[in-house]
């Protein structure tokens, strides 16, 4: 295969994954990993190197945009990226020493729970201020408001469980430097599911975060040589380009049906990654 039809495809894969981030809040790296190492047998650490630098593209992408409209909460965003940050380089370490074929499965697994808690999760609804963790996120200013598009209403919300969201999101931080993805899918359930924040809040703010967190492991997989200008140039091309787009498309679109479609593709796509993984094609 050609030099200029190896970075077309990558270039039309990458536009894929920077739409499919900017629509659910994930880092590109969900389509950008299966589609160099299943695709191309590109090694899963040079994968990683490049899907982060996708990550940071697609926020760039989308975020500007989302924070304009004035959905997105800067304020959690700048808050929870403390802890995401901090997981994110200490993730990147580990994933110097582990075998690939287990970052493989481990990047499997995750994707097969956030596709379930996709489907299964309702989306965060507003409650009531008062108790103990509703006045920790008053006293930080962590609660908000935006305008639903659908009700055609500003609504407000309240945050809840705000060190529980903290926590998750150490986690999610790990994970990011670890498999490369972002950790967007995690960033999503912490805020909308534990911290009760509306989907279409905690989706653009996972937007404006994931850039930040997947800096802080890239500059790991930099020192190490695992990030390739030649696989990263049409990958970022092609994320600005979708994450635009994305961008656009998700102010008229039903939550649901992100959610179904962004479930079946990485369901398909943590099967495929399972399989390669435990048989050691990776």
């Amino acid at each position: 295969m050609g030099i200029e039809l190896f970075s077309l495809i990558l270039l039309g894969g990458a536009a894929c994954a920077g739409m499919l981030g900017a629509l659910t809040g994930l880092g590109g790296g969900v389509v950008i990993i299966p589609l160099l190492t299943l695709g191309f047998g590109v090694d899963m650490r040079f994968a990683i190197g490049t899907a982060l630098v996708t990550s940071i593209a697609t926020s760039s992408g989308a975020a500007s945009a989302y924070i304009r409209d004035g959905i997105t909460n800067v304020r959690i965003g700048i808050f929870l990226e403390i802890a995401t940050a901090s997981g994110a380089v200490a993730g990147a370490l580990i994933a110097m020493y582990m075998p690939t074929n287990i970052i493989a499965v481990i990047f499997a697994c995750v994707l097969i729970f956030s596709a379930i808690m996709t489907v299964r999760k309702k989306s965060g609804q507003a409650v009531s201020a008062g108790d103990a963790e509703s006045r920790l996120a008053e006293k930080l200013k962590l609660n908000g408001s935006y305008f639903n598009p659908e009700t055609k209403k500003t609504e407000h919300y309240t945050v809840r469980h705000v060190v529980g969201g903290y926590s998750l999101m150490t986690f999610a931080g790990v994970l990011s430097g670890l498999l490369g993805i972002g950790s967007g899918a995690l960033k999503v359930l912490s805020m909308d599911m534990v911290m009760k924040i509306p989907f279409r809040v905690s989706t653009t703010t996972s937007n404006f975060m994931v850039g930040v967190t997947a800096a802080a492991s890239a500059v790991i997989y930099l020192q190490r040589g695992y990030i390739d200008p030649g696989l990263a140039m049409p990958v970022v091309a092609g994320v600005l380009a979708g994450a635009f787009l994305g961008s656009k498309i998700l102010m008229r679109t039903n939550v649901k049906t992100l959610r179904w479609i962004f479930s079946a593709l990485i369901f398909f796509l943590a099967l495929q990654m399972m399989y390669n993984g435990i048989t050691g094609k990776l």
